[in-house]
């Protein structure tokens, strides 16, 4: 990484919460937001899901939904801040392009972020994109983050991704492969939705003396992703681990804990029970590790700003088992990545 970037800021809605405080609240409580959905496909058949309570005329399509998740997490995040959203770029992460994902029904990929924009009801600035590439692509384009802000006059940058599981195709294609939680198959995922993002900044802001800032990322690509007929060996995101740590930062021997978006399936507990060990090479008692997946279910693309929100608030609410923290991320398609935040005090 080529430099540090500070976590000023935050903005979420997820199962367990409306907004950022509510939802890293639920998480730390350990509490569960699972409840059970009747399906249509097929019919009466029961489904455990995290879903967000709202009205059902906020729904009136998917696309619309994950709209205004995302423009209710971009405003929240914004107003952690006082910099003008002209000032702002936003790099989003939607539901990934391979699924066919109902909400591009309503509306055209090239044209989600400008609908995100038009709901939030301001202006960014022109550097803002979408990245296409699920639960560990906030993480890659993190280095993105540092050039729009160093090349092109941007104060801040407004890093995250919106997705929903809670839909029929995606019930589909995963229920098919096997890969739902349910009373046959206790290694499953639940299907989850939500909105994350968080605020990066160059430079720590306010006069607090402990502030969150990414240290080093690791980025990889995996070739047995959980859409392939093998299990991965823990390639990718050994290497993505090695290279967030090969910076000047932290090195492996300094990580206190994991934030990671395991989501309960086989695959994923497969995979991180043969790449952990190659890497946490240091004695530890215990090795901490949060998974968000077991209260909000498997949020996809919004996992990557979550894992990143969750260990800066750890940071500055004092409740970090220690001051370094690696926050490992997968996405479906193959995509690994990894980042270092640590606690940073100054006087």
């Amino acid at each position: 990484m080529k430099r540090p970037l500070y976590i000023a800021g935050a903005g979420a809605v997820t199962a367990a919460g409306l907004n950022a405080p509510q939802t890293i609240a639920a998480i730390r409580a350990g509490l569960s937001a699972f409840e059970e959905k009747i399906l249509a496909e097929p019919f009466g058949a029961v489904q455990i899901v995290a879903r967000i309570p709202t009205h059902y005329q906020l729904r009136h399509s998917d696309g619309e939904w994950l709209i205004n998740m995302a423009a209710r997490a971009i405003g929240e995040a914004l107003r952690t801040g006082t910099v003008a959203a002209e000032a702002t770029a936003i790099l989003l992460s939607p539901p990934e392009s391979f699924r066919n994902h109902p909400a591009y029904r309503d509306i055209a990929p090239p044209d989600f972020l400008t609908a995100v924009i038009k709901a939030v009801g301001q202006s960014f600035h022109s550097t803002s994109r979408l990245i296409d590439g699920g639960a560990a692509a906030s993480i890659s384009m993190l280095d993105s983050a540092v050039d729009v802000i160093e090349k092109h006059g941007v104060q801040q940058v407004l890093l995250g991704g919106v997705d929903s599981l809670v839909n029929d195709t995606d019930f589909g294609r995963l229920g098919q492969a096997r890969r739902l939680k349910s009373q046959d198959n206790a290694q499953g995922l639940v299907p989850g939705e939500a909105a994350a993002f968080v605020r990066l900044t160059y430079e720590p802001e306010g006069k607090a003396s402990v502030h969150a800032a990414i240290q080093g990322i690791g980025i990889a690509q995996e070739k047995d992703s959980v859409l392939s007929d093998r299990y991965s060996q823990g390639r990718a995101l050994l290497g993505a681990l090695r290279d967030a740590v090969a910076g000047s930062g932290p090195s492996e021997p300094d990580i206190d804990f994991v934030v990671s978006n395991s989501n309960g399936e086989r695959y994923s507990g497969w995979e991180h029970l043969i790449a952990r060990p190659r890497f946490y090479r240091t004695r530890r008692e215990v090795l901490p590790i949060a998974y968000p997946a077991m209260t909000i279910g498997d949020v996809g693309a919004a996992s990557g700003a979550l894992a990143l929100m969750l260990a800066a608030d750890s940071f500055l609410k004092d409740y970090a088992p220690g001051p370094t923290a690696m926050c490992e991320l997968a996405s479906e398609n193959g995509l690994r990545a990894a980042a270092v935040v640590a606690r940073m005090t100054r006087p």
